[in-house]
């Protein structure tokens, strides 16, 4: 936007001076930035305070130049930020005293901060700033600003990002500071107007917008549904890599982050929700359960994965990836629209397991998850023919016997007790039964509805009674 010409006229809320000179008498100024230009010329952003307090408002441009006249631009174009006096009229609980600057001057005011969660789940940390002598309301302002994106699968979506002059960064404040990154560099994706990605693979950035996305979703999943704060429930967020490698058609948590490749030809990034929500919950089970990655425990730690990627793609209610009980759909990584793993009936990717048998322990973790993935769909869902947004299932218990569902948030709040307070390292699918059961007498108790429906998908899936039962 072109500035105005010298002389305090105002353009756009921004006045442009001649040079600042020296701070007036009880206003300090701090650097907060320096753009310098190719030929010599610097732009030196200040924050301001006055008799020590800090003034919202206050911040200022100085534009210097060899061969150029200093200009300084003030917010709202008001130079002075002095009050009459520091001394406020009315108190305040839980309010900073500041100075804010409104339209035509500094006024003495509190900034009160309100912490809390948006209809939409969208956290708030909303600062009013009321004048000190009066109460009046002069302005307020959100601390979660959240930019946009064009994804690959999810359509258009709200992002968490942080602003760093002069760019936004893929970093989520309201989510432990949640970041994604460019494998090949490890830097974090950075942009100027906050519009990330175009929905095609081949912008750089739209990989990012997909795992950036998933990470946020999943993190919200974990946090209000299961009152998890982060994969390791100490409020740190995660970080997330996106092309990773040439053609790397898969996508992996190793103890610490969440890597994705971009699939064959480079275009089908496995950033899916539920393919993000399946990487994340790998390192809620290590900060858990801890499962081994072998025997019946690598196919409890898999299926895991699985149940909550799946609840994360319920979660967001997101119109372009709609739920589902498949697994990573849209990602489409064998080209003929089949997804990695359809969790009614495992064994159509042709090597999971259906049923639970003494043999499903010899299977690789990605195969010996299918009898506890059927569980949970039996859990959820029921058997019999059915239509679920457009998706067909017609799921039959590996016993016989017919039965309807509990829920699937029923199913999945078990499951993540199960995990979180049952399981440990080497845990086989009869310590799952077990586990299972118990929690669901812990939430609903003994002989309820939900209790018999979780011991009855378990027997659905052929796993044997054991000392557990509703």
């Amino acid at each position: 936007m072109a500035v105005g010409a010298v002389g305090g006229l105002l353009v756009s809320g921004l006045a442009v001076v001649p040079a600042a000179g020296v701070a007036a008498a009880g206003e300090a100024r701090q650097v907060r930035d320096v753009v310098r230009d190719a030929d010599g010329g610097e732009f030196v952003r200040y924050e301001r305070t006055f008799d020590g307090l800090r003034v919202v408002g206050g911040d200022l441009i100085v534009q210097r130049g060899k061969a150029k006249a200093e200009l300084t631009t003030y917010n709202r174009g008001v130079s002075s930020v002095a009050v009459e006096s520091t001394k406020p009229k009315l108190k305040s609980a839980n309010g900073e005293l500041i100075v804010y600057v409104t339209a035509t001057k500094p006024v003495l005011a509190y900034d009160v901060v309100t912490r809390s969660v948006k209809p939409d789940q969208t956290p708030s940390v909303l600062h009013t700033y009321t004048d000190a002598n009066t109460g009046a309301v002069l302005g307020s302002d959100d601390e979660i600003k959240a930019g946009e994106g064009n994804s690959t699968y999810a359509g258009i979506v709200s992002l968490g990002t942080s602003y760093v002059a002069p760019n936004y960064l893929l970093k989520d404040p309201s989510r432990g500071n949640g970041y994604t990154v460019h494998a090949a560099t490890n830097a974090i994706f950075t942009d100027a107007d906050d519009i990330w990605g175009n929905s095609l693979p081949t912008n750089v950035q739209t990989a990012a917008v997909d795992a950036h996305f998933g990470a946020q979703v999943t993190w919200d999943y974990y946090k209000f549904v299961h009152g998890r704060l982060g994969i390791f429930n100490n409020g740190v967020g995660a970080k997330s890599r996106v092309h990773y490698g040439s053609n790397y058609a898969n996508a992996f948590w190793d103890g610490t982050q969440m890597t994705y490749g971009d699939g064959a030809g480079n275009v089908h990034p496995l950033t899916s929700l539920d393919v993000a929500g399946h990487e994340m919950s790998h390192g809620v089970t290590q900060a858990t359960a801890n499962l081994n990655y072998s025997n019946e425990a690598g196919g409890l730690n898999e299926s895991t994965s699985d149940i909550f990627g799946t609840m994360v793609e319920w979660y967001a209610n997101n119109a372009t990836d709609l739920g589902d009980y498949l697994i990573g759909e849209k990602v489409d990584i064998f080209g003929t629209g089949a997804p990695l793993r359809r969790m009614d009936k495992p064994s159509s990717d042709g090597s999971s397991a259906d049923c639970w048998s003494t043999s499903v322990g010899g299977l690789d973790p990605h195969y010996s998850s299918g009898p506890l993935n059927h569980w949970f769909y039996l859990a959820a869902e029921g058997t019999g023919a059915k239509s679920i947004n457009g998706v067909a299932y017609n799921s039959t218990s590996c016993n016989g016997t017919t039965f309807a569902g509990i829920g699937r948030n029923v199913a999945a709040k078990v499951w993540y007790r199960t995990l979180t307070t049952k399981l440990t390292s080497s845990s086989n699918y009869l310590a799952a039964r077990n586990g299972a059961i118990l929690s669901a007498k812990e939430l609903y108790g003994a002989g309820s509805a939900q209790c018999l429906g979780i011991q009855r998908a378990f027997a659905g899936i052929n796993v044997p009674a054991g000392a557990q039962v509703c």
